[in-house]
């Protein structure tokens, strides 16, 4: 009789355990795979030299330049948006372009990534502008080829034969889901001969000079209200020393 019931607990243990091991525990979802962490930031950009010939083999384009681009896309393997920071390397990159008397274009190319910018030249104010910026990108989690353009823009404006400069970080709005950082840009367009011609500075450069400026104006300021009134409070102690 007692072995029958022994027999009995272990053969309800066996089987229980049996049931538990195949059965998973209720309320715990399935394992999924998630989409990959975003990578980290990468820092400022190598600024790279670029320019464009024309069919004289004679330099019309010169551009100095770090370039980072900030592209927004769905990624087709979570289909969720996805924002990545890109920056260029000058040393994989290919420049090509041309010229002509009112417009100019240069092509950045570097790998699967294709940036074009496009400047137009106003002849009767002999002003020029980006007028347009294009960016064609294949990346590994997008169906398709990206495309981002705009063709009505109005940046880098500058005056012919003159050069434009900013050396500060500008970020330049192009689309909704794309926007380009530029650092220590110089770039001429037209009526290149030789080298850059005289810059002409962005808002950012020339607010950069005002500070400093400033600074110094309101310290000459205080010095002189320190020496005026030493000067008045001398008088007056000479003053008294009179009336005594």
């Amino acid at each position: 009789m007692l072995s029958a019931t022994i027999f009995s607990m272990l053969l309800a243990l066996t089987v229980h355990h049996t049931l538990t091991a195949d059965v998973p525990p209720t309320g715990v979802a399935p394992e999924t795979s998630s989409p990959p962490a975003s990578p980290a930031t990468p820092g400022p950009p190598e600024r790279g030299s670029y320019n464009v010939t024309n069919s004289s083999d004679a330099v019309c384009l010169l551009a100095r330049m770090g370039l980072q681009l900030n592209i927004s896309f769905i990624s087709s393997p979570y289909d969720k948006t996805v924002q990545e920071v890109l920056n260029m390397h000058p040393n994989l990159v290919k420049s090509s372009g041309s010229c002509d008397p009112d417009s100019a274009t240069l092509m950045l190319t570097e790998d699967n990534i294709t940036l074009t910018f496009s400047f137009s030249l106003n002849s009767t104010s002999n002003k020029y502008h980006l007028s347009g910026l294009e960016l064609s990108a294949a990346l590994p989690d997008v169906a398709k080829r990206l495309v981002f353009r705009n063709t009505s823009l109005n940046y880098m404006v500058g005056t012919l034969g003159h050069s434009y400069m900013c050396q500060n970080e500008k970020t330049l709005s192009v689309t909704q889901d794309f926007s380009l950082n530029t650092f220590q840009l110089q770039v001429q367009p037209f009526g290149v001969s030789g080298d850059f011609g005289a810059a002409e500075e962005c808002d950012l450069d020339e607010d950069d000079m005002l500070i400093p400026i400033i600074v110094g104006a309101a310290l000459a300021v205080l010095v002189l209200i320190v020496i005026l009134a030493y000067l008045i409070g001398r008088k007056r102690s000479h003053a008294g020393y009179q009336t005594i």
